[in-house]
């Protein structure tokens, strides 16, 4: 017995960007990997603590989940640890259930990232990662900036000074923000802007040099000059040391059964927002994501993070980001991060105690305003109002309702004006260019062609479904209809890229119609692998073999034999190379429509 042989590169799919790395772009991934350990110091403590747990766990969510989603993910720039929507689903989850912070209480979170990593790997092992292709660039476009947004929202408090109560909603944190200017603290205020402008300078003078890590010491040392610590300016703060321990999930049935449903929630959320991050990122960096290795990466990561000291991780928006913009070349820059962040949990933790949390809140907001991709937003304003819709949808659902809802709701949409559109496909009438010196079929939108009073032409661009068969069908009708009525209709199928049963039924009703009425419904330039179907199901036969043709040219000529020579004797637009043989009458001139 032959056995399949998989290939190492699907096995190990780091060995895939592995061979990119040298010199340069270790050395780039080393200082956007130091950026990203001393970014998510503050990060993980406040995840984790709004997650229900120890202030370690963030921590340690912020190395482990991060390695394996490197080693095993498809994106270069993604970063995986605590997330807000995670943190505030984990609490909401469990904190019926136990005492948060409790040894039942994380016992139970251990068991929640465990279900949920296997759901997502699970998902990415039967190639569910193509559902991502149905998230369209608007949806990621509208995410991503009203991601950002919220990213500098959640930065407000960091950047003002201002004491704003936590757990509101985008405009509850902007309304109080406005109406308590009177209370910034100006010192605050000039930490988080010294960060900001001189991370835009160096940007602008030294692109390649780590200008987000220099605008941090930049901002501590604005901090340390205005005598920070003596008036009360909010620091990192110490941090707990060691690296991440070994833990054992639940795996009691009854509990099991009570965190399944939950936890498929938990592994959906995770992916929607990896994926949609990765695929944000990946627009910017000219890359292509694997959704189904990356479902794996997301599941292998939440696995292994459950028996070590983790809870529920994702894509990182903010952390994702700023990889992104300090440099990063592979997903070496993560395994840097952790690398990076256990150094400084084993011996400069203390040190944190002296960076204001204002210094990384100017940083933040230059990488949340570099997000939104500003450029590409104007060109669907411009060419499209139906992606402008999904795209605004998205956005507003994401700042008002919820992250992952705005992605689902903007799916849900696109895919909604993609049924409208193929349920209602174009229908394009043609007639013959006399300037064209093959006289070539013209569309009649764009230039004013006489046609045949007899036989009307028309082109279908679009699907001939169950969908679409009643539009279609009442425009056939119109068609044979009324003062302009013509019992002869030929259908160009050229772009008919898909024909059901359905459709096909409509062909053969419609042709049955007008035969009844003296004419006849002919389709020619079928492609092959519709006529098979027509064929193998017996359509064709149904429909009249004699009534499809191959080329336009061959319907014109066999179905000119069947048009009313009388009327062809009195006709005047001799539009067709077969009219020319037909003797001219003066009397009852039939009149031309053009």
């Amino acid at each position: 017995m032959i056995q399949r042989v998989i290939p190492w590169r699907r096995m190990l799919p780091f060995m895939r960007w592995w061979p990119r790395v040298d010199k340069a772009t270790a050395r780039a991934d080393a200082w956007s990997g130091l950026t990203n350990a001393v970014v998510v110091l503050p990060q993980g403590v406040a995840f984790a603590l709004l997650a229900g747990l120890p202030p370690e766990y963030g921590l340690y969510t912020a190395i482990v989940p991060a390695i394996i989603a490197a080693l095993f993910g498809s994106s270069w720039h993604l970063i995986s640890g605590p997330t807000l929507a995670l943190s505030i689903m984990v609490f909401s989850t469990l904190a019926p259930l136990a005492t948060p912070g409790s040894e039942m209480y994380i016992s139970l979170a251990l068991t929640l990232t465990l279900l949920a990593g296997l759901y997502q790997l699970g998902f990415g092992l039967a190639r569910l990662g193509t559902l991502v292709n149905f998230v369209s660039p608007a949806v990621i476009t509208g995410f991503t900036a009203a991601a950002a947004i919220l990213v500098v929202t959640s930065q407000l408090r960091h950047v003002l000074g201002l004491e704003i109560p936590r757990g509101g909603s985008f405009l509850e944190v902007w309304y109080y923000a406005l109406t308590h200017l009177g209370a910034v603290q100006p010192r605050v205020l000039a930490i988080a802007a010294t960060s900001f402008v001189v991370a835009i300078g160096i940007r602008m003078v030294r692109p390649k040099w780590p200008y987000l890590l220099l605008a941090m010491l930049a901002g501590g040392l604005a901090g340390y000059g205005l005598n920070a610590a003596e008036h009360g300016v909010a620091v990192v703060g110490s941090l707990p040391s060691g690296v991440p321990q070994l833990s054992l999930p639940t795996l009691d049935f009854a509990i099991l059964r009570d965190l399944a449903a939950p936890a498929l929630a938990v592994a959906l959320l995770g992916l929607i927002e990896a994926v949609s991050i990765g695929r944000a990122i990946a627009l910017r960096s000219q890359q292509r994501i694997d959704g189904n290795q990356e479902f794996i990466g997301q599941g292998l990561s939440n696995i292994v993070g459950a028996f070590a000291s983790c809870y529920a991780s994702s894509g990182s928006f903010t952390r994702s980001g700023i990889n992104y913009e300090a440099g990063a070349r592979t997903p070496l820059s993560a395994l840097f991060s952790a690398a990076f962040l256990m150094l400084i949990l084993f011996g400069v933790g203390s040190l944190a105690a002296y960076l204001p949390t204002a210094a990384m809140g100017g940083m933040i907001l230059l990488v949340a305003w570099n997000l939104i991709d500003r450029k590409y937003i104007r060109e669907i304003w411009r060419s499209s109002y139906q992606d402008t819709t999904v795209l605004l949808v998205t956005f507003f659902t994401a700042l008002l309702v919820d992250l992952a809802f705005a992605v689902l709701a903007g799916v849900l949409l696109s895919l909604v004006l993609f049924l409208n559109r193929a349920a209602n496909p174009s229908v394009f009438s043609l007639a013959p260019d006399p300037n064209n010196p093959k006289r070539r079929f013209a569309n009649l939108r764009r230039k004013h062609l006489t046609e045949c009073p007899q036989l009307k032409i028309v082109r279908i661009d679009g699907h001939l479904f169950f969908g679409s068969v009643q539009p279609i069908s009442e425009t056939l009708g119109r068609l044979s209809e009324g003062s302009d009525a013509r019992k002869h209709i030929l259908i160009v199928c050229s772009n008919i890229s898909y024909i059901d049963s359905a459709g096909a039924q409509m062909l053969v009703a419609e042709a049955r119609r007008l035969e009844r009425m003296g004419g006849g419904l002919y389709l020619c330039d079928v492609r092959l692998e519709q006529m098979a179907f027509l064929r193998r199901s017996g359509y064709a036969q149904a429909f009249g073999r004699d009534h499809i043709f191959s080329r336009k040219e061959n319907a014109i000529a066999g179905i000119f034999e069947r048009l009313e020579r009388e009327i062809c004797e009195r006709c005047t637009a001799r539009i067709f190379n077969e009219c020319q043989r037909v003797p001219r009458r003066t009397d009852n001139i039939v009149p031309i429509e053009t």
